[in-house]
């Protein structure tokens, strides 16, 4: 955690307590319709290398020019 993390939990824990419990029920509430909304994404698994080699190939003339009749609508 950094220390601007560790700051502003610090402070909201703070301003947490001198709350009423009813304001501190309303503070959990949004805070799990947050969570609820902004869920915590995993990061995609890690590619294999060459796990489909061979199953893809490009033609030989891929890179050569396209016909002009190509170009027309």
């Amino acid at each position: 955690m950094t220390s601007q993390v560790v700051d502003t939990t610090s402070e909201l824990i703070a301003k947490l307590q001198t709350l009423a419990p009813e304001q501190q029920q309303q503070v959990l509430d949004f805070v799990e319709f947050l969570a609820q909304k902004y869920p915590q994404t995993q990061p995609p698994e890690k590619r294999i290398p060459d796990l489909n080699k061979g199953e893809i190939w490009m033609s030989d003339d891929f890179n050569d020019p396209l016909p002009d009749k190509f170009w027309r609508c």
